[in-house]
């Protein structure tokens, strides 16, 4: 396999265009491809229409009751939803502890142009570091409602995600789909984002419709056709495409179905947002991919906030209008350069959706109406145009978009008005397509004052090094590089395979501790300062009334976070050690290892200004088994780093998770 080239599954489906050509085979396609010759367009649509017809014979399609569901309507119009991590520093404050949706919110405004959902994700890569499951990982953390009714009051929809290969964890009373029906119900949330889901189970959308009739399903990748009649939406990764655009599926079966294009390791978006504009779908801007760095370059945010104020502005022309895909009103001048677009028509109202696959700007004739009457608006640059009778000429910027609506004598007030606002407001395109680089930094170790009291040590020597650094690559990489760039699908022995590198480094002489600090150790600390972290939520929870419990004195102290394990190492005179000098530090007589075995802090902490992480060493008695998207476990040599993605609101405490002092 290419990791650059689709595989064959994602390939759009040809359409086949001979009077007896069976169509059913269409009903599992991702995009029903365009024809290389545009002689061609005239049948191929009319095979799209003929297709269209069996497939609602087939499923025995009700008209769409689904879409009419008090309380669902927004879904078709969410035209741009952001996958974010919990802890993204856009969202949680670490230096107070809070959630910043304010910021959040403002920043998509900024950036892409407003979201209209979000999807708190929160467990993955994590999942699996201890018996917590994903529930957890939403019960537990503090200010979770009150950031769904901040979102709410600033006029976002939330998504939970559910995770249904999380099943080697700890198992609650209850079956996932009570489990995650019990979530909407105490948090509000108005949708249901399926990983690695098609379609979710019968009886899972069942129980979360109990709480919540109105309750959204987003599946993953190519929904059924049989699930889009109770699937309000479904996001599209790991869709290719022909020159021309072709037609998602699953949107021109039901035209209320909102889909969300991503491509989340590209740095290059304008195939997907071009997809989406001719479709009149929506996009999932994922900026941050479980810590990978992947943030939009300007000009395609530039392209998303023109696409999102015009999709917004004629959604229900998008929605309910009469649609041609591939529009013959584009002269070949023009069509040979790379532009195509759709046309979309609605009570005297007509809106056309251009792209331009070239590089190089198309100036020229776009259209050639036949219809010329009424009031023309590029709706996406503002700039003033119009139509004669050779047609309208425009400007179709290369690998970006163009909006032409048109507006009749009887079309309504309030479409004029639209249509006069965002045809005068400029909105020009970028061309800076440079990929937004944001490495992530290592936090420099801080510099120990007073003598050190942390008790026996090994000494490390001065000197330069050559370390062999063994890791697992997941989706989170392991520095401050995407583990894949421009890559199609990664998967197996691509993904989750082991990987190794080697890092020369120069260390100074250091004391590593020989052990990893104790809970009696710890309560000195207490005692002697009096120590509350800011956060408090799981801030030692395996303590009882303030104390360890009887018999465990002598373990190592866990369900301490990384400023929890800093503060006890700067009292003592020392700081913890980076992942190298424990590194080293394990390969020499005298280090030891405490039972029951717990992963080390290390003083690796890395930020990129969205994201957080440190390196963990040494592995733990704790193993999830049942997938391989759960974080690591189990005993690991001296080489083994493991990447954890930081998180908030004290759920970095972990009762695999302890660590050492060093000087």
């Amino acid at each position: 396999m290419n990791p650059l080239e689709p595989r064959p599954i994602d390939l759009p489906a040809k359409v086949e265009l001979g009077l007896r050509a069976d169509l059913s085979f269409l009903d599992d396609a991702k995009i029903l491809g365009a024809p290389e010759d545009p002689a061609d367009l005239p049948r191929w649509r009319g095979k799209l229409a003929e297709w269209l017809m069996g497939a609602y014979d087939r499923t025995g399609y009700d008209g769409g009751s689904h879409y009419e569901e008090p309380g669902r309507e927004w879904t078709q119009t969410a035209y741009s939803v952001a996958l974010v991590w919990l802890w993204d520093e856009q969202l949680y404050d670490v230096a107070t502890g809070t959630f910043t949706p304010e910021r959040f919110v403002r920043h998509g405004i900024e950036d892409f142009g407003g979201y209209d959902a979000v999807v708190l994700w929160h467990a993955y890569p994590v999942v699996g570091i201890d018996s917590r499951n994903q529930f957890d990982f939403y019960r537990d953390v503090p200010g979770l409602g009150a950031l769904v009714d901040d979102l709410h009051r600033l006029g976002l929809k939330v998504f939970f995600d559910y995770n249904p290969w999380d099943v080697g964890t700890r198992r609650a009373e209850r079956p996932d789909a009570d489990e995650f029906a019990a979530l909407v119900a105490d948090f509000g949330a108005d949708g249901a984002f399926l990983d690695t889901l098609k379609e979710g189970d019968p009886a899972f959308t069942r129980a979360l419709r109990a709480v919540n009739p109105a309750i959204a399903f987003e599946g993953e990748s190519r929904l059924p056709l049989a699930r889009i009649s109770d699937h309000a939406l479904s996001w599209a990764q790991w869709f290719a495409d022909t020159r021309a655009p072709g037609v998602l599926r699953a949107h021109l079966f039901e035209r209320r179905h909102m889909m969300h294009h991503t491509r989340r390791w590209n740095r290059d978006h304008s195939d997907e947002l071009q997809s989406a504009w001719v479709n009149g779908v929506g996009i999932l801007v994922w900026e941050s991919v479980f810590s990978a760095w992947v943030g939009w370059n300007a000009r395609d945010r530039a392209t998303l906030r023109r696409v999102v104020a015009a999709q917004r502005a004629f959604a229900p022309v998008l929605i309910h209008g009469d649609w041609i895909p591939l529009t013959p009103e584009i002269p070949d001048k023009a069509r040979e350069h790379g532009v195509f677009g759709s046309r979309f028509e609605l009570a005297d109202v007509t809106l056309w959706t251009l792209i331009n696959r070239d590089e190089h700007d198309f100036e020229g004739i776009v259209l050639r109406s036949e219809d010329q009457v009424g009031d023309w608006y590029d709706v996406t640059s503002g700039v003033p145009i119009t139509a004669d009778d050779d047609g309208v000429h425009l400007t179709v910027p290369g690998r970006g978009v163009a909006g032409v609506v048109r507006v009749g004598a009887t079309a309504g007030a309030t479409c004029r008005t639209t249509a006069r606002r965002l045809g005068t407001m400029p909105r020009p395109h970028v061309r800076d397509a440079d990929f937004p680089a944001a490495p992530a930094r290592r936090i420099p170790p801080p510099t120990p004052v007073g003598e050190p009291a942390f008790g026996p040590a090994v000494v490390v020597p001065a000197g330069e090094r050559s370390l062999v650094v063994r890791y697992r690559r997941r989706e989170t990489g392991l520095y401050d590089e995407a583990p894949y760039v421009e890559e199609w699908k990664p998967l197996p022995p691509r993904l989750h395979d082991q990987q190794t590198i080697r890092r020369d480094v120069t260390l100074a002489e250091v004391s590593v501790a020989v052990r990893e600090v104790t809970n009696a150790e710890y309560a000195e600390f207490l005692a002697a300062t009096a120590y509350r972290p800011l956060v408090a939520n799981r801030f030692l929870a395996h303590w009882i009334d303030g104390a360890p419990a009887p018999g465990t004195e002598d373990q190592p102290v866990t369900y301490v976070d990384l400023a929890d394990a800093r503060a006890y190492a700067e009292w003592r005179g020392g700081r913890l050690p980076t992942e190298d000098e424990w590194q080293v530090a394990a390969g020499l007589d005298g280090f030891g290892r405490a039972e029951p075995l717990v992963w080390n802090w290390t003083e690796s902490e890395h930020r990129d200004g969205r994201s957080r992480f440190s390196i963990l060493k040494g592995g733990s008695w704790y193993v999830a088994e049942g997938s391989d998207w759960y974080a690591d476990g189990g005993p690991q040599e001296p080489e083994v780093s493991f990447k954890l993605v930081l998180t908030g609101g004290g759920l970095d405490r972990s009762e695999t998770i302890g660590f050492r002092c060093a000087r």
